[in-house]
């Protein structure tokens, strides 16, 4: 029976629900990505959880997507730039100030926090292109925990990036400005505009980012970046396009160069120089200009219109992925120190010392008819995976030695390329994922905007299998993959004895009156509101027209998985309040009138008995 079983779910005639179940028990309590068919190898029974967390960037969208692997299934959107109604991100207190009355971004390249070159499972650093923003997501509640608006910049596209034990977040731009965004004619713009890094370090016991430092770089634009590793780990790379600062036109003016520039710089050397005064204010921030603070901040010549920049794990070498150019440029980081003492300069770039380029290359891969590579990712074996846009394929080669071991088609287009650990000093080499840009007709339509989708490639074997491709949400731009055990998330919220907003106890909630300040002091449990207790109904809650509210809402089920909401209906307005936590929602009681008010989230066979009445009292 279990052959018949493993045959039939090869072939998708039954869904897991069903059979697959079955099929674990008859093969004895199946493991995670064990057996025979590709189903099976993918397949997670009930009680048993994925490998990995793949957490995916949501372009647009400005949310952060993600998914356990080898399943691929989509265990949480976590919302960072933009409003989320079904937790109500962006309309309590807390995120709503975050947000400062934006409504989207165009979230770009996650970063997860390291520790000695390995992922922590700690944070994750997201930043927003279309609002020049970056954001920290505390990966024990997952959700945002701070959002900052980075100035003298625009569009943080490469980044983020971070050091190898998280000293820095890196962001450089990928559009050059004047700095401060001054109205400035393009006919200036070699002059007068600047592409920004900024320098970006995390408060870990406030959860707060701060802005350390900017550095005023050439007008181009600067697209992918990696931080150093061992000793490479005072350094950083990053690829820059457009250096023939072209204004117009980019998709032919910007191409004209046979040749563009990798960014090579010593973050503890710029550090320094901000110690030792050398810098300018300029909009309240310290910022380096390289033609006058010489050292720390060189240029290698790459392969025209680069895209990727890739750190190999043994940080011995950077891989640069001329897009254009279809080939993959190993450099050697220790060759560039070894020039760099010598001063073996090209003479100079907009004040930048430029590096002979073969004193720094190590060797030229150019795969055959394998075109548009984009960005690459590595195993535990000294083998690098790079994607190939054009010619929709992910090839693998020794980064040692440019040998190309293998290739296999992907549907289709696909960007980035994300390894099971990959982008850390120790991959785990088993597990690569695909993020193509476009499906065609890969599943049911849906229109004319297909989804993307995402495959997954076992890479533990001589040869790569593809296993599974699924549809993903909009814009999965790019993702990190971390093994599962480094992350813990908490189940509930612990007491808070110092939050002054929080009640635990049901003879504790009141209502507090100050002018036209009302503060509601409550809590939440299945399946009732409590508002003050000493009140003829306690989950009533009474105000006058124009009064400014703030519901203070503590949910005290301390039970894992019982999630309380609180909607007005009628005031357009909804938060989450998960165990143990309490949550504000301030908002100004516009409208008089009679208004339900009810519990959101699903909790409790009396869930639908959770309501009760927001009532304002009109003006007189």
């Amino acid at each position: 029976m279990f052959g018949f079983v493993a045959a039939t779910v090869a072939f998708g005639n039954i869904s897991p629900g069903q059979q697959q179940q079955k099929t674990a028990a008859a093969n004895g309590g199946t493991t995670v990505g064990s057996g025979n068919t590709d189903a099976e190898k993918v397949y997670v029974p009930l009680g048993k959880k994925d490998e990995y967390y793949l957490f995916a960037s949501g372009g647009h969208s400005g949310q952060l997507f993600v998914y356990g692997v080898p399943s691929m299934r989509e265990i949480r959107t976590v919302p960072i730039f933009s409003p989320d109604p079904a937790t109500g991100y962006g309309f309590d207190s807390e995120t709503k100030k975050m947000l400062g009355g934006l409504q989207m971004g165009d979230f770009h390249h996650p970063a997860l926090s390291e520790t000695n070159g390995d992922y922590n499972g700690k944070y994750l650093f997201a930043t927003d292109v279309e609002n020049s923003r970056a954001a920290v997501v505390d990966l024990k509640t997952f959700t945002t925990k701070d959002i900052i608006k980075v100035p003298n910049t625009s569009g943080p596209h490469c980044a983020a990036f971070v050091t190898q034990n998280t000293e820095y977040v890196f962001l450089p731009t990928r559009f050059a400005v004047p700095i401060g965004q001054q109205y400035t004619s393009l006919d200036e713009y070699s002059q007068k505009y600047r592409g920004v890094m900024s320098a970006l370090t995390l408060d870990q016991q406030n959860e707060k980012l701060n802005i350390a430092y900017q550095v005023a770089l050439p007008p181009w634009s600067y697209d992918l970046s990696d931080a150093g590793k061992k000793g490479s780990g005072d350094w950083a790379v990053m690829t820059t396009y457009n250096t023939e600062e072209a204004t117009s036109t980019l998709e032919i003016n910007a191409s004209k160069a046979d040749r563009d520039y990798v960014v090579l710089f010593n973050w503890k050397e710029l550090a320094q120089m901000v110690k030792d005064g050398k810098y300018e204010e300029v909009n309240g921030q310290k910022m380096i200009f390289p033609e006058k603070e010489k050292g720390g901040i060189y240029l290698i010549p790459t392969a025209k219109s680069p895209h990727g920049v890739d750190v190999t794990p043994d940080g011995k070498y950077f891989i640069a992925s001329g897009k254009l150019a279809p080939a993959m440029t190993v450099f050697s980081f220790e060759k560039a120190f070894e020039a760099i003492k010598n001063k073996e300069f090209a003479g100079e770039r907009n004040g930048i010392p430029v590096l002979q380029y073969k004193k720094v290359l190590v060797k030229e891969v150019n795969p055959d008819n394998a075109l548009g590579p984009l960005h690459t990712t590595f195993d535990d074996k000294g083998n690098a995976y790079t994607s190939m846009f054009i010619s929709s394929e992910v090839v693998k080669w020794k980064y040692a030695t440019g040998q190309v071991l293998d290739r296999i088609p992907v549907q289709y287009s696909p960007g980035h390329v994300t390894a099971a650990e990959g982008d850390t000093v120790s991959p785990d080499g088993k597990y690569l994922v695909s993020l193509n840009k476009l499906a065609k007709d890969n599943f049911l339509s849906v229109g004319p905007s297909h989804p993307e989708t995402m495959q997954l490639i076992d890479i533990s074997g001589q040869k790569m299998h593809l296993l599974d491709t699924v549809p993903a949400n909009p814009e999965p731009h790019y993702a990190q993959m971390i093994k599962a055990d480094k992350i813990h998330p908490i189940n509930v919220y612990p007491k808070d004895p110092n939050n002054k907003d929080a009640v635990y106890k049901q003879d504790d909630t009141k209502i507090v009156r100050t002018g036209n300040r009302v503060d509601v002091y409550g809590t939440a449990m299945r399946s009732r509101f409590t508002f003050d207790h000493t009140q003829k109904r306690p989950d009533e809650i009474d105000v006058n027209q124009g009064d400014h509210v703030y519901i203070h809402l503590t949910n005290i089920d301390f039970d894992e998985d019982i999630t309380h909401g609180f909607a007005i209906n009628g005031y357009d307005i909804n938060m989450e309040v998960q165990p143990g936590q309490t949550n504000t929602l301030d908002f100004v009681a516009d409208k008089a009138g009679t208004f339900p008010l009810y519990c959101t989230n699903f909790c409790s066979a009396l869930h639908q008995e959770m309501t009760g009445y927001f009532l304002v009292k009109p003006k007189q």
